[in-house]
Parts: C-alpha cells; structure tokens; sequence
C-alpha cells in the first residue's frame, strides 16, 4: 500500500490548508457531468487508475453522468491500438460510463473556429521563440511574451499564444483547498496552437469541456499549473469555469509521478480487484483488505455507498511502490 509521508509544494503555488472551507462536500452540491479523459499514447496504468477512480466516484456521488474522452490530438505521441485497449482496462475495473465515447480529434474544426475568434478579437498573437531561447532568458523557464508586440505573422512555424489577462486566477481546489499562484504564472502568455500546428492542450481540454457541459473536473495535481491558464480561457470565451477537484499523484521510488513517460506499468484485468481496493485505500477510502477477493462489481457497489471526498488526503503527491 501506498505510503503518506509529507506533501511536497510546487515553488509556483501556495497551499492554504483548510477543513473544506470553501469547498463543497458531495452532499452539498448537484453535479451534471463529469469525464475522464485520457491519451491514447498507451495503456492504463496505476496513476490513470487513480483519475479515473476518483472522477468516476465524485460523478456517480453527486448523481452526475460520466464520460470517456479520448484526447486523440497529438499523433506523433498515440499508440496504435492504446485506444481500445484503455476502454476494455475501463470495462474491466468496472468503470462503465455514459453515452458514446468522445474523441477530441472530431473537434478540431471547432478549435479552429475559436482560434479564428480569439485572432479576430487581437487576443493571440504569433511567436517563433525556440525553447532555448526562453531558457537563456528567463531565470525560471517561464515564457517573457518577447513575441507580444513584434506582430509575426500566423503562416508558418509559429506557436500562437493567448495574451495573458489582469485578473487573479486562484481558485478553491475541492480536494486541495485555497490554491495561488506566483504572478510570473498569471502573466504568462501561453500557447493554444503549437509550432507543428497541432492544437495545444489548453485549449482542445478547456473547449471540450465547455462544449459536453462538463461542469466538474477531477484530474492529478500534477495539473494545478494549468488551472490559471485554463481560467483565462473560460474568460475569454466568457463561460462560467467547473468546479476543480485535483488528486494527489502516486509517484515511484525516483520521487517521479506514476507517468507513461517513466514507462509505468499497465493495469492488467487479472489483478483488477486489488488494484481497485489499493486505488480506493490511496484515495484515503477505508476499504477493508477482504475486498479485494470480490469482484470489481462488489467493490464498485461498496465504494459507492462509502464513498467520502472528505477522506481524500490534501496532499499533492503520495509514494506507490507496488
């Protein structure tokens, strides 16, 4: 079982602790939708486990729909056949969703015609800065909007970025509590269509979930970072923002997050009970040891009727060495 030790803080953010005051217990609140949304660049493993746990459970709480999104928007990173096989791992831990699966990649006419809207309004502009550039400026890797008033043109090999707005972009995290950023963060200009041409990120994720009415979002903490940026987005599009739940991470021996990058290793269906009861027991969920000899349908059925986002520790990271 995963250890709890300390939490470790990101240098760009401050971390009130709090007894949920701001945040919202599930029985206070009625959530409509929520998603799960992962890449296709390879199969589940613990760490997408635990998102996908979290947010399954937080939706089916509150009596909320849950969807699958496959974020198919970055093909030189996709694995052919890591698709289907991230919907039978979903269907093996008994994680069922609602309605179709949603692909991303259906909505890039729809990014398209926003980047138009944001282009026409003066709110992006082009830039050819390289990533050693940025570095050799700027002492902490943040971007120094050097492009923001050279009006480069949209043809070619430019990253588009989104002009940064005046607002302070702190929220109250529902797991994390009261989160501020340093003010390089808020006035970072950032991308929303990259060099190669692809959408970024930020934008296709902020889009998505306006277009599905998603009015929740439960991810790994890793992502407070891209919260700020994301707000701005909802601004400019002028929609109100979801609800914010960010998970803490499960992170290896090394100290890294639990990552396709760092080749963690693929949830299998034969271990599908134990892996479930340990992302339950990482969740701060007081499943008992015993579960994990019953099917994924009776530990799904348990932890919905024991279910408490209270018991979720307000840590950001937590060691798993399985």
């Amino acid at each position: 079982m995963p250890k709890q030790p300390e939490d470790k803080q990101q240098d760009s953010r401050t971390h009130q602790p709090h007894e949920f005051g701001g945040a919202l217990s599930t029985s206070q609140i009625n959530l409509i939708r929520g998603r799960f949304a992962p890449s296709p660049s390879g199969p589940l493993h613990f760490g997408s486990l635990i998102a996908a746990v979290g947010s399954f459970l937080i939706a089916k709480t509150c009596n909320a729909e849950w969807q699958v999104r496959i974020e198919d928007i970055d093909p030189p990173r996709e694995i052919e056949g890591a698709t289907d096989t991230i919907l039978r791992q979903l269907e093996a831990f008994g994680l069922h969703w609602d309605g179709p699966v949603i692909y991303q990649s259906e909505s890039i006419p729809r990014f398209q015609h926003i980047l138009a809207e944001l282009q026409s309004n003066d709110l992006l502009y082009a830039c050819n800065c390289t990533r050693k550039k940025v570095n050799a400026i700027s002492d902490n890797g943040r971007y120094p909007n050097i492009c923001s008033t050279k009006d480069l043109s949209f043809d070619g090999e430019v990253a588009w970025k989104l002009r940064h707005g005046q607002a302070d972009y702190s929220f109250v995290d529902q797991i994390q509590g009261a989160c501020h950023f340093a003010n390089d963060l808020y006035r970072e200009d950032f991308t929303v269509k990259r060099k190669d041409g692809l959408m970024a990120y930020q934008l296709a994720v902020v889009v998505d979930d306006i277009d599905a009415g998603i009015d929740h979002v439960v991810r790994g903490s890793d992502l407070l970072d891209s919260t700020p940026r994301q707000l701005r987005l909802y601004e400019v599009l002028g929609k109100e923002p979801p609800l914010w739940y960010h998970l803490p991470v499960a992170i290896n021996q090394d100290g890294n997050k639990l990552s396709k990058q760092n080749h963690a290793e693929a949830i299998t269906e034969h271990q599908a009970s134990q892996l479930l009861v340990q992302a339950l027991q990482f969740l701060g969920q007081k499943a008992p040891a015993e579960l994990q000899h019953e099917n994924v349908e009776s530990i799904i059925d348990w932890a919905l009727e024991y279910f408490s986002i209270q018991k979720i520790p307000q840590k950001q990271q937590i060691p798993y060495f399985d």
